[in-house]
């Protein structure tokens, strides 16, 4: 990798380092938007091993300061989440390409790594597929039992179905070996069943 790189790399994770929201993972605590960036690179990393650095800093950023626009800042519900989400996305990407940037790389890429971001080309473009896929397999490794507590069993099927939909063969495939809680894997089982 090159001195750029490295330079970006460092500047979204520090970026996510003064995420205030912690979780502690085997007996260290550490930034959630860390946690979050450490599992959607591995999962990249996994999905497509070729994977080229402007993915991986993609994966690094795909939730960067989050924490800076909360989901209670927007209306409750799903056209509040969605509006969230999105303005979330474009917010990152805007934010990751000015890092990207600034550490050498060309607008191109950049842009490159925004597009990623924001996921533009999602079912077109290989390298956002990857990214979705990435993010979809962190969501049920990190988070399924936090919204299944929140949301109850029926719930959170219908949103574990609704991102399998989202995701290649491949990682439903590899869903399978994500490590998983005896009712995550249930709650999982039954979303894969769905029509």
């Amino acid at each position: 990798m090159q001195p750029r790189f490295d330079a970006a790399y460092e500047a979204i994770d520090a970026a996510n380092a003064r995420d205030p929201n912690r979780l502690v993972v085997d007996g260290v605590e550490r930034a959630k938007e860390l946690v979050h960036a450490d599992a959607v690179e591995r999962w990249v990393r996994h999905l497509d091993p070729e994977a080229d650095e402007l993915q991986i800093l993609a994966a690094r950023a795909h939730h960067l300061r989050r924490w800076a626009t909360p989901r209670t800042a927007y209306p409750a519900g799903r056209a509040g989440y969605l509006r969230w989400r999105r303005d979330q996305q474009q917010r990152q990407a805007a934010e990751v390409a000015a890092i990207v940037g600034s550490s050498g790389y060309d607008e191109e890429a950049a842009e490159r790594v925004a597009a990623i971001v924001a996921k533009r080309g999602l079912g077109r473009d290989r390298s956002v597929q990857v990214h979705e896929d990435a993010l979809c397999l962190a969501f049920l490794e990190l988070q399924l039992d936090e919204l299944a507590d929140q949301m109850g069993p029926d719930r959170t099927i219908d949103v574990v179905a609704k991102t399998i939909k989202k995701m290649s063969p491949a990682a439903v495939a590899a869903a399978a070996g994500v490590a998983l809680s005896p009712e995550g894997a249930r709650l999982l089982a039954r979303a894969v069943e769905r029509p």
